[in-house]
């Protein structure tokens, strides 16, 4: 585990002073020394001394005092029934929290209240709809080492189960990148410094790794482990995972039911874009804000129906593919609906009355769903046969496909139809919940209630006719039971047979032996009808229960089929075009490219194509700031990106090679915690980039070497743009301010100028955002500069310097020149020694002209 929060001091000091029920709680803070303890006390989740000084200052709540025969403690409680937004507060400040509930009804025991955890909630382990915080996946993961890295990843909200190896720490960064984990489960000994801020580290107890432990946690749940994983790592995170969410269910069930499929995936299938990828392509999170809101890839491309297709969407986005097979059984899925706008709509709204069953169909398993819940269940499978009936003609072999795993459950729907009423109640103990006919014996004692009610409502006018007083009435109150009520003044017209059972300050109220024992049977009959729904209730839920494998194979269909709507959706709405998808290392070709952001967010949004490949591998990008070369890197990556994942792409047309990775080295930003500087993070990326880049990847680089001086930032950036030329064969955008490096186009022989012209107005720059094949002329800086508003003393000053600038320059290249002409110049040494060693005599023409272009390059 984590540090250890500890029980409270103060407490632990004077155990044996301890009032039994503190004594309780210290016991339980011992036993979770790793959680904030949440103790029931009545209506209230109560924490003492060191605990409530902590709970009170960070959710903000009164601090108030406990004071026994022992001394006087300070106290911090919140309502239960309102206890989630601050289990919630809590999570978000890094703690974990223990529920304690009372186990027992404190009015069936004279001696002190039982109390237990029963259930521990973490930032990866929540399952309440109140602090999932959206539809997005929420996953735990594990981390084991060894010859090699096992990870695994859980939903327990979902039961979505992946696991995987990783041969490199950076691998398992380009993992945890693509999962985003609220929490990991770390073996002892394995390397924390792994996981981002954002995500909670755990140290679980070392048996939880043990590897035999392991197989045989896995094998309860899915048989024989090594038929689904790779070797000991991966089975040693994932048994440890299974422990861990089971020890987070604490006083539930101990096993997760629900969780049928666990899938090895290899990280190889998929296109890799690690958390630096993720940020800079902005897929899920905005990092500059384009739009009011700060739209994102995934926020344009959402048009989904259900929280099922949302995340699937999701997972899509962060695993793109690499098997083209695949890749075009998604886009022949998309194209086909595309087309079909009719069907595409009434699939859309079929779909919208779909809920998310797959956290329904886990509380379920979990026996923590109620009757609507069901109900919900129901609502959805009722929508399938109408899925099915739309796909009946469908042609690509994904949606026949997806129509073959669509299920109809016509079992499962009618056992939830045939006994849960159509709006039951919140509550399963309000009763209301099991329809009529459904259990002769709850029918019988249901049908006992109502006619002794009825013989009750009866029993007024009957008693207003013998004694003749008008005034009597018949009423209800959950202390004294039924009564006949009879006013002060009329108390000498009670017949010999009533009963005094209370007087109030006007009237007498009374009893008779009939309306006694009516009123014995109707309580009779209302507890056991009672117990008789819950536990008919309970019988319907674990029925279901049973079906949920079932269940999640018909959600991950559903959720498949919202997410190619939804990419079919956004085709037909914004004119994108089909990509044709060739083999890994072929070149990118768009025509008409258009960033799938941007162009919503703005107007006037101007198209840009791109050829990147053979003899332009690398294309070193200039013009002036706010000219577009940063958009346009982006544009051509998430073009890449959305091919992959099976969308069809902005664009007018696009021939793309399958690409393996993106790598991204665009912005600045610092790693303060870390004690590193913008250009200390910028190199770290870079050597990713350089030691991990191959021919099947896109690199993207903006500006690099500006984080140092400029001899050195140049050097830097110089010398990184020929290593990749001369060894990754990557496919590479290099936007930069270095006018210099583009002579590279001609020193490198698949390198490429590319530009984004301006032009110089009378009010400053006007920019057109279109690529052109050379180099830009200039940077129109001091432009920029005033049109972001800065102040006109500035930017005369600016243009001051630099006419200073070029006037020096020009004064010292005169005299440089004149001083060469004069006495015929000199060479640097290391020429003088090349030219020496040239042998004329022996050296061709064309060697002659091979040696004498790298002098002049090296000159």
């Amino acid at each position: 585990m984590t540090e250890a929060l500890g029980a409270p001091e103060k407490m632990a000091e004077r155990r044996e002073e301890l009032t039994p029920m503190l004594s309780q709680y210290l016991d339980l803070c011992e036993r979770y020394d790793d959680a904030l303890v949440l103790f029931q006390v009545g209506d209230f989740y109560e924490t003492f001394c060191e605990a409530a000084e902590e709970a009170a200052r960070v959710l903000e709540i009164t601090l108030t005092a406990r004071e026994d025969s022992t001394g006087t403690y300070p106290m911090a409680g919140i309502p239960i029934d309102n206890a989630e937004p601050y289990i919630e507060t809590l999570l978000e400040s890094g703690y974990r929290v223990a529920v304690a509930d009372q186990v027992e009804d404190a009015d069936a025991t004279n001696s002190l209240v039982e109390r237990a955890v029963t259930r521990i909630v973490t930032p990866g382990t929540v399952t309440e709809d109140e602090l999932l915080g959206g539809d997005e996946n929420n996953f735990v993961a594990a981390l084991t080492g060894g010859d090699s890295y096992g990870l695994a990843f859980l939903d327990v909200s979902t039961g979505d189960f992946v696991a995987t190896s990783a041969d490199s720490r950076q691998q398992v960064r380009d993992e945890l990148g693509r999962f985003a984990p609220a929490e990991a489960v770390v073996e002892p000994g394995v390397d924390a410094e792994l996981f981002g801020a954002d995500c909670m580290v755990t140290r679980f107890r070392e048996d939880a790794f043990d590897a035999a432990s392991a197989r045989e946690k896995l094998d309860a749940y899915f048989g024989a482990p090594e038929r689904r994983l790779a070797g000991d790592s991966e089975i040693r995170a994932c048994g440890a995972l299974l422990s861990y969410a089971e020890y987070t269910r604490a006083g539930q069930q101990d096993t997760l039911e629900y969780l049928n499929h666990l899938t090895r995936y290899d990280p190889r299938d998929y296109m890799v874009l690690d958390a630096v990828a993720l940020r800079s392509l902005e897929l899920f999170e905005p990092r500059s804000v384009h739009g009011r809101e700060g739209t994102t890839l995934v926020d344009v491309l959402d048009e989904t129906s259900c929280a099922l297709g949302r995340r699937k969407l999701t997972d899509w986005l962060r695993r793109p593919l690499v098997d083209r097979d695949r890749i075009d059984a998604r886009l022949d899925g998309v194209e086909e609906l595309r087309g079909d706008l009719r069907t595409r709509e009434e699939l859309a709204e079929a779909l919208r009355d779909v809920y998310d069953i797959e956290r329904l169909i886990s509380r379920v398993s979990r026996g923590r769903a109620n009757a609507r819940d069901l109900r919900s269940l129901e609502t959805t499978l009722d929508v399938i046969p109408d899925l099915r009936e739309l796909l009946v003609d469908a042609d690509s072999g994904k949606l026949r496909d997806l129509r073959a795993r669509l299920q109809d459950l016509s079992d499962v729907r009618e056992e939830i139809g045939s006994a849960i009423v159509d709006d039951p109640p919140q509550e399963l103990t309000e009763g209301g919940v099991i329809r009529d006919g459904y259990d002769e014996t709850l029918d019988e004692l249901r049908e006992t209630e109502r006619e002794g009610k009825q013989w009750i409502r009866d029993l007024e006018a009957a008693e207003k006719e013998r004694t003749g007083v008008e005034s009597l009435k018949v009423g209800h109150n959950s202390v004294h039971g039924y009564y006949i009520e009879v006013t002060k003044a009329n108390t000498e017209h009670v017949p010999e047979n009533y009963e005094r059972r209370q007087t109030l300050k006007n009237a007498e109220r009374y009893v008779t032996p009939k309306l006694k024992a009516r009123e014995d049977e109707i309580v009779r009959a209302e507890g056991r009808a009672d117990d008789r729904e819950y536990e008919l209730f309970v019988g319907v839920r674990e029925s279901v229960a049973a079906e949920a494998e079932r269940v999640q194979d018909v959600a991950a269909a559903v959720a498949e089929l919202d997410a190619l709507c939804s990419l079919a959706t956004v085709a037909a709405e914004y004119d994108y075009a089909r990509p044709e998808m060739r083999e890994a290392g072929a070149p990118i070709d768009i025509e008409g490219g258009r960033h799938p952001v941007v162009e919503r967010t703005e107007e006037g949004f101007v198209p840009n194509g791109v050829h990147l490949g053979g003899d332009e591998r690398v294309a070193v990008i200039t013009g002036p700031n706010m000219s577009g070369k940063s958009t346009y890197m982006r544009q051509v990556a998430l073009v890449c990106v959305l091919a992959q994942v099976g969308s069809f792409v902005p664009a007018e047309s696009a021939e793309l090679g399958v690409l393996n990775r993106v790598f991204t080295r665009v912005g600045a930003s610092d790693d303060i915690a870390g004690g590193r500087s913008t250009f200390m993070v910028e190199m770290t990326e870079l050597a990713d980039i350089l030691r991990d880049a191959d021919d099947g990847s896109l690199v993207l680089l903006d500006e690099v070497g500006r984080g140092t001086s400029t001899a050195d930032g140049l050097a830097i950036a110089r010398a990184i743009t020929e290593y990749i030329h001369d060894e990754t064969d990557a496919l590479t955008l290099f936007a930069t301010h270095h006018h210099e490096l583009t002579d590279l186009a001609d020193d490198l022989g698949e390198a490429v100028n590319l530009h984004f012209p301006a032009t110089q107005t009378g009010d400053g720059v006007a920019f057109r955002h279109d690529v052109a094949y050379g180099a830009a002329t200039a940077s129109y800086g001091i432009e920029v500069a005033k049109a972001a508003g800065v102040p006109d003393d500035v930017v005369r000053r600016a243009r001051e310097l630099v006419e200073r600038e070029r006037e020096r320059n020009a004064v010292e290249g005169a005299t440089s020149g004149g001083a060469q002409e004069a006495d015929g110049g000199s060479a640097p040494s290391d020429i003088e020694d090349a030219l020496r060693d040239v042998d004329l005599a022996q050296t061709t023409p064309l060697e002659a002209m091979t040696v004498l272009q790298e002098l002049k390059r090296r000159l």
